[in-house]
């Protein structure tokens, strides 16, 4: 890369002691349990542009996004009732399509490598996954809270199919967003010391 390459000169990293609070109390949400209000058509681009700041090596932007209101998601439950059906668990298979439904807005994130580039596919698909925790963190910073899942459609050849994932894509994951009616609790957390390694 050359100096070409590069844009305007951005600010330096400042310690903000408020990101580092929304950090340490950052909890995915039950995606069930979204409601209205979700965003608006302006801060869902506001969720993109933000989520789209992502590491990204060799500039390949190997991801698109698909948002789905509500429409569009009631429908693809429909038809993957069937599918649900056909499962090794069919009754856990059916329950996971309220995860789909109950949010007012999801953003189906698919990651898209290049094939046969000097950037490995899997560097390509960590950046999918990068995609989809700026989400994340960019819907909390509007004051929504979000889930990131990805459950058994994501992995199934016809609900693939429902959802027009490209045979090269796969699914990064479906990013829910809306409101929480009260707090989620708090989730066990790694002992971080123990899987942590020094080295000099």
């Amino acid at each position: 890369m050359t100096d070409a390459d590069l844009g305007a000169a951005l600010p330096l990293p400042v310690p903000s002691a408020e990101m580092q609070d929304r950090l340490a109390r950052r909890r995915s949400a039950p995606a069930q349990s979204l409601a209205a209000p979700g965003p608006t058509p302006a801060e869902v681009e506001r969720i993109l542009l933000l989520g789209a700041r992502t590491p990204d090596h060799g500039k390949l932007f190997p991801w698109r996004f698909v948002v789905m209101g509500p429409q569009s998601r009631a429908d693809l439950a429909l038809a993957l009732a069937p599918l649900a059906a056909r499962q090794p668990d069919p009754g856990k298979a059916g329950k996971t399509l309220a995860k789909l439904t109950a949010p007012p807005l999801t953003i189906l994130v698919l990651s898209t490598p290049v094939p046969d580039h000097k950037v490995p596919v899997w560097e390509q698909q960590l950046s999918a996954g990068a995609v989809c925790m700026n989400l994340e963190h960019a819907a909390n910073a509007l004051g929504y809270a979000a889930s990131w899942i990805t459950d058994w459609y994501s992995y199934d050849p016809e609900a693939l199919a429902l959802f027009d994932v490209r045979p090269a894509e796969r699914v990064a994951g479906f990013i829910h967003i809306g409101t929480l009616a009260e707090p989620p609790l708090e989730r066990p957390r790694p002992d971080v010391a123990a899987l942590t390694s020094w080295r000099d």
